[in-house]
C-alpha cells in the first residue's frame, strides 16, 4: 500500500506505476447482486444454465459495469492520502472493455498516475489509467482514464 501524506503531493508521483490491487473472485453471487442493483439481467450474465450451452466457454460473464465498478473498491489496497477531506469520481476519458470476465474468473486492477493537476478550493484532478487484468490471460478486461479529484 502506498501512502501519500497530502493531495497536493500526488503531483510528484505522475508518471508513476502505482501497483496492482489484491486478487478478487467475480462469483456469481456477485453478478446477480449488479444484475438486481442495475436491472440489467441479460441472459448472458445470470442464467447459468443456457450460458452452458450457448456462450463461448459455457459460462456466464460479469456486466462490463460491474467490473468497472470494482475499480474504487480495488484501488483502495494500491494507494490512499493520509490527509484528505474528501475524494470524488469526476469521470472518464477513456474506456474499453476488451475482454469478458467469465464466472469465478479472478481480477486485480493495476494503476498509473498520469496526471494530478490543482484545481479549485485546493483540490487535485488525477487521471489515472486503470486496467483491470483477468489471471491467466494476457489481454485485461478493461482499460479506463479515470478522473477524480481530492480534497485536503
Amino acid at each position: 500500500m502506498r501512502e501519500i501524506e497530502y493531495p497536493k503531493d500526488m503531483k510528484n508521483h505522475v508518471g508513476e506505476d502505482f501497483g496492482v490491487s489484491e486478487w478478487v473472485t467475480v462469483d456469481q453471487e456477485m453478478i446477480d447482486k449488479f444484475a438486481d442493483a442495475t436491472g440489467d439481467h441479460q441472459w448472458i450474465h445470470v442464467d447459468v444454465e443456457r450460458a452452458k450451452t450457448e456462450m463461448p466457454g459455457g459460462k456466464t460473464i460479469a456486466h462490463g459495469f460491474l467490473t468497472l465498478s470494482l475499480v474504487p473498491r480495488l484501488g483502495a489496497n494500491i494507494w490512499s492520502i493520509t490527509h484528505r477531506s474528501r475524494g470524488v469520481n469526476y469521470g472518464l476519458n477513456k474506456l474499453r472493455f476488451t475482454a469478458p470476465v467469465a464466472v469465478d474468473s479472478r481480477v486485480r486492477l493495476r494503476q498509473n498516475l498520469m496526471a494530478a493537476e490543482d484545481v479549485k478550493d485546493d483540490g487535485i484532478r488525477m487521471i489515472f489509467e486503470n486496467i483491470i487484468e483477468i489471471e491467466g490471460q494476457e489481454r485485461p478486461a478493461l482499460i479506463a482514464e479515470g478522473l477524480s479529484i481530492v480534497y485536503p
